[in-house]
């Protein structure tokens, strides 16, 4: 690597330093023990980390709006929270197998960030997990554990879209929203 790249990788660390805090908080929890020592070795191997092995900048739109966030974490806890239970009696209720499927879901909006959030919630609540993400097109195709209980292909379609809008609320940056036609304004 020539000097004037790595300088500037290290230069770049005045960027990431959410990632390097991130990667050195990991760093303490992973070792169990909070000391100056740690502390230290953390910080020295996220710098480490980043300069050795950067990531590929994210071209996107993002703002955090702390309202649509708190909302959008209360959806997600209340959805872990009951497909849990009915997980749970899909496994132990006698009868048949639940008949599951495969569901196509194309996004509003295919941009990294957003593609990336509502795959990982979705994936995140029982029953349901992301097996395929074309970037693309900002289609996802979702296996859902019991198709008919969770009101067909069309109420998965339903239920992404609307996890979609809740991302893209808490999110994205207010020309991304009128691309889409939410509106940075209007609550939906």
């Amino acid at each position: 690597m020539s000097p004037q790249r790595l300088r500037r990788r290290v230069l770049r660390l005045r960027i990431h330093w959410p990632t390097l805090l991130v990667l050195a908080g990991v760093w303490i929890v992973l070792w169990g023990d909070l000391s100056w020592a740690n502390v230290v070795g953390g910080l020295a191997v996220s710098a480490l980390a980043v300069v050795l092995f950067p990531l590929p900048a994210v071209a996107a739109d993002t703002t955090l709006r702390p309202w649509p966030f708190l909302r959008l974490l209360g959806h997600f806890a209340v959805d872990v929270f009951a497909a849990s239970f009915q997980v749970a009696w899909l496994a132990f209720r006698p009868g048949p197998a639940p008949r599951a499927g495969i569901v196509g879901v194309r996004l509003r909006n295919p941009d990294d960030v957003v593609l990336t959030v509502t795959a990982a919630i979705t994936s995140l609540v029982p029953g349901s997990v992301v097996v395929e993400a074309q970037r693309r097109s900002g289609m996802l195709f979702l296996h859902v554990l019991d198709l008919e209980g969770s009101g067909g292909p069309d109420g998965v379609r339903e239920r992404t879209l609307a996890l979609e809008e809740r991302v893209l609320r808490a999110f994205a940056g207010r020309r991304l929203l009128e691309r889409v036609e939410l509106g940075a304004g209007r609550e939906g």
